[in-house]
């Protein structure tokens, strides 16, 4: 498990569509405003512009309207979220490129021929049928926080650098035990 590169670059398919998405999903509750890390509001939503300020007290106010408790990928669930993305890229006829479930996030570089909402839509819904089908989530809500990122990945070189990201950007390798 873990980060893993899974199939070859796609190659271009002469229509408007990106050749490839960089498509990234947060569980829910772990990345509140005003963390230390930064985040994104409808003040702070451009690339590359600033994130929203950090505030202890933005977090606590955010912190206490959850609705239930955050959902953390332990290796069980990561491997269920991972078996998730690989059927539903197979049952779509969507190509794997990258993929990795960290403890809070999920990282995919995908290329199939729809958008990248529908990408991003089905991916968590499958994830999400799977994580609840076996008993991993059991909370009304979403386990993912609100929308996701989806980048559209145009040229191989695009859709190298994002598999990269995926792969070796993420930190070490998570144990496959909790």
């Amino acid at each position: 498990m873990g980060g893993q590169l899974v199939l070859t670059i796609a190659k271009w398919n002469n229509t408007e569509l990106p050749i490839a998405y960089l498509i990234t999903f947060r569980s829910y509750g772990t990345w509140l405003a005003g963390d230390e890390r930064g985040s994104i509001d409808k003040y702070h939503n451009s690339f590359g512009g600033p994130r929203a300020v950090t505030s202890k007290n933005r977090e606590m106010e955010h912190n206490a309207r959850l609705k239930g408790p955050p959902f953390l990928l332990n290796a069980a669930r990561r491997q269920l979220v991972e078996h998730a993305i690989r059927d539903v890229c197979s049952f779509r006829a969507w190509t794997l490129i990258a993929l990795n479930v960290r403890t809070n996030h999920v990282h995919i570089v995908v290329s199939g021929q729809t958008s990248s909402g529908k990408i991003l839509g089905d991916l968590r819904a499958y994830s999400t049928r799977h994580i609840r089908e076996r008993n991993a989530w059991n909370y009304e809500q979403s386990p993912w926080a609100d929308k996701g990122s989806r980048r559209s990945l145009w040229t191989e070189e695009h859709v190298g650098a994002a598999s990269d990201h995926v792969i070796n950007g993420q930190g070490d390798q998570l144990p496959k035990f909790d």
